[in-house]
């Protein structure tokens, strides 16, 4: 009798839990779609879900994912403009954000209104799923958990226009919009929905709300694990007036409206029309890059009207092509963009220099988004020789927040390493995998990975990527003649333009590499890798000087064309080249003009290595003067012109141009960590000809402010050292008689009081 009863006990326990697991996942949520999506890509889903409150928590942290982005109202007020980053973090998982949304609630009836742009296509920026789905987690509200509770349906309104379609870099869809079928007030609480239906069915265009269809739960293919964005949520800065307005007669009228400056643009239009009519909407950027990006297209409905385009678009001009007919009441523009400020300034007595460092400012902006772009129109696409650019023109522009998009960056290049060990990028992408051996080297090297970690102090994704870092680099193989082998990868791209001595680039871009492997494994604490890194580091130095140096340049034996200007420059800031051969290098960097925008940071980087700064800024106010001079363009170019002049379709947005702003903090004024995090950092300006600088690098530390003048008196500098941190002040050879604060000196002195400090020198 005993064991009966036990037996009966377990087996209840038993039938207890497999209930209580069933209730469980009842109530978990669910990745839900609409029963009539049908998977099209462009498509406009809306979802929506009606809860009672007896009392509004003071949090309700809740988790937003979707295929591909969401719009989220509560109660009728908008919550997010443009939720959700591009897909994925490696190639099976998606992110998710997480939003508070407590003071959008409120005590009884509430709507909660969700909106979901589906792309649907293969692309260079986003992992499709395949599945326009959206997944919403609340652990206060679990009623609000995404389920069959709650209702969707297709949004009648919008549609995929007919014609030229941007091109297949691009997820993004060209954007219909017929206001005729439009289902005004979805997202408030009491709307009439039947009614609406009833309409719809009159206007025949057909569908209804139904309950949403559950797809999957969790952790379920093909969204796989949800990983938190990293990133902050966009910046909306709210609908803003254009610059000024022009208006073309024609059989449609053209009204042309001026943008402040290149930026992220949700165009929008009031307007009284009849109904049916055509508004088409198109940047200068349209074929930017030359080839086709994204439009929009709106189809009025009767009366008055308005309408904001839900995709962003950038370009310095908006044109709205309108019927004659039409009334137009306000242009105007949403502008939204990565949540970061300009914290970091730079001005000097070369007015070329500081139009030169706005502009570079305005392109590093504009290609930030869901990752780093290399531009914001053709592509939108994480390529890595970009990124590492414009990572490190962030650290001394922006404010700290456009770090995680960097640290983001790091984990999805390494998160979409291939069992073999190689790394491709962009990434994320569903339609490329090809490996750019040369951009592969930059971004795990001192330029890359480890200067995040520099100026950072982050040591987490250092810890977490090493063995990534380390993996890939076992791939690349020594020549017989000890130099480093050419690797083809997926595409032998060196850079853009010609007379590239490809083999000689990747044994400078493979060297430094290894110094951020070395780098990387010392702040891990794993000094024996480092020591024997640093031994295929001389080694490879030596085979490098011994095969490629020709007495007057350096050249693989096999290559056969001018002489590269971009191998020498590298072979300096690698630390391939010694002061004995600067000579020859410099001859070189005169003659030869052969660099990329992307390529020629470096070039400048090795004139101040060299001591040479005046002739660096020589140099690069000579190669950008056509991109600095032209007043039509916010920002720097992909080539060294427009058209013909330009490198890869010439987009006109390019943030790899913006290397010099780099230089200009970094060695102009001579601002730069020493140690991770800014525990230590570098004074030492380098003004190379200018009568007067002035900065402020926005350091983890805290802002460090400094101005210098330098004439036939000497050179006079003031700085600040932030709490926490050290500052080693050097000036440079020639000066004798060093005072700060009045005391003599000597040079390479540290300070580590904060304060603000004042440095005299003579000679």
């Amino acid at each position: 009798m005993k064991r009966m009863i036990t037996g009966a006990v377990i087996a209840a326990s038993l039938l207890l839990v497999a209930n209580s697991s069933m209730a469980a996942e009842a109530r978990a949520p669910h990745w839900i779609s609409a029963q009539d999506t049908h998977n099209q890509h462009g498509s406009m889903l809306c979802f929506t879900r009606d809860i009672d409150i007896d009392a509004v928590p003071g949090k309700v942290p809740v988790r937003i994912s979707a295929d591909s982005k969401y719009w989220l109202w509560i109660n009728g007020k908008e919550v997010v403009v443009e939720g959700g980053v591009k897909r994925g973090p490696n190639p099976l998982d998606s992110y998710y954000d997480e939003v508070d949304i407590a003071k959008w609630l409120q005590p009884g009836e509430n709507r909660v209104a969700v909106q979901v742009w589906y792309f649907g296509k293969p692309s260079f920026s986003h992992n499709s799923t395949g599945k326009a789905s959206l997944f919403i987690d609340s652990p206060e509200l679990p009623e609000l958990n995404s389920s069959k509770k709650w209702q969707a349906r297709r949004h009648p309104a919008f549609f995929v226009p007919m014609g030229a379609v941007p091109n297949y870099r691009l997820p993004e869809s060209n954007i219909g919009f017929d206001a005729r079928y439009d289902i005004e007030g979805w997202q408030k609480a009491g709307w009439d929905g039947a009614k609406m239906e009833r309409d719809d069915m009159k206007n025949r265009r057909g569908g209804s709300w139904f309950n949403a269809v559950e797809l999957g739960i969790e952790g379920d293919r093909p969204w796989g694990k949800l990983r938190p964005r990293i990133i902050p949520m966009w910046r909306d800065m709210g609908r803003k007036p254009y610059t000024w307005l022009d208006r073309r007669k024609g059989s449609r009228d053209t009204i042309i409206a001026k943008l402040p400056y290149n930026c992220h643009a949700m165009p929008y239009i009031r307007m009284s029309s009849p109904a049916g009519e055509l508004v088409e909407i198109v940047t200068d950027n349209y074929r930017g890059g030359s080839e086709n990006n994204v439009r929009a297209m709106y189809i009025t409905k009767d009366g008055r009207q308005e309408y904001e385009n839900m995709g962003w678009m950038n370009g310095e001009h908006v044109y709205y092509i309108i019927p004659t007919g039409a009334t137009v009441e306000e242009l105007s523009f949403r502008e939204t963009g990565y949540d970061t400020d300009f914290s970091g300034t730079f001005a000097c007595s070369d007015d070329f220099l500081n139009r030169y460092r706005k502009k570079a400012e305005r392109t590093l902006y504009v290609t930030m988004r869901d990752t780093y772009m290399d531009c914001p129109d053709r592509e939108r696409a994480q390529w890595w020789g970009d990124a590492v650019n414009e990572s490190g023109e962030a650290f001394y522009a922006l404010s700290r927040s456009a770090d995680k998009l960097m640290k983001k960056a790091m984990y999805e290049l390494i998160g979409w390493q291939r069992p073999d060990g190689s790394i491709c990028s962009p990434v994320p992408a569903d339609n490329w995998d090809k490996e750019l051996p040369g951009q592969m080297l930059a971004s795990v090297g001192h330029y890359g990975f480890y200067n995040y970690y520099l100026n950072t102090g982050d040591i987490e994704p250092i810890r977490d990527l090493y063995n990534g870092v380390k993996k890939y680099l076992s791939l690349w193989k020594n020549a017989p003649d000890g130099t480093v082998a050419d690797r083809d990868g997926g595409w032998h791209w060196g850079d853009w333009g010609d007379n590239i001595d490809k083999i000689a680039l990747y044994n400078c871009l493979h060297q430094i590499a290894l110094r951020g492997l070395k780098e990387m494994a010392e702040a891990l604490g794993k000094q024996t890798e480092a020591d024997s890194i640093a031994n295929v580091m001389a080694a490879n130095k030596e085979a490098f000087n011994r095969v490629f140096w020709t007495g007057k340049a350096f050249r693989h034996p096999e290559y056969k064309d001018c002489t590269d200007d971009r191998v020498q420059a590298l072979a300096v800031v690698a630390g391939l080249a010694d002061s004995d051969k600067y000579d020859a290098i410099l001859k070189v960097l005169e003659e030869c003009r052969h660099a990329s925008p992307y390529t020629e940071k470096y070039v400048t980087e090795a004139y101040f290595l060299m001591g040479e700064g005046k002739k660096g800024l020589d140099r690069m106010k000579e190669r950008y003067a056509k991109m600095v001079d032209n007043p039509d363009y916010s920002t720097l170019f992909e080539g060294w012109g427009i058209g013909a002049e330009g490198f890869g379709g010439g987009t006109t947005n390019h943030a790899w141009s913006g290397g010099g702003l780099t230089i200009l903090s970094q060695y102009v004024c001579g601002i730069s960590p020493t140690k991770p995090g800014y525990e230590e950092f570098r004074v030492a300006p380098q003004l190379s000809g200018l009568e007067w600088i002035e900065t402020t690098v926005p350091s983890v530390k805290g802002n460090i402010d400094f101005n210098a003048k330098e004439n036939s008196d000497g050179l006079e500098f003031s700085f600040t050292v932030p709490m926490g941190t050290t500052a080693k002040v050097e000036v440079p050879q020639g000066y004798t008689v060093i005072k700060c604060n009045g005391k003599t000196r000597p040079n390479g002195f540290a300070l580590s009081k904060p304060g603000k400090y004042t440095v005299k020198a003579t000679k």
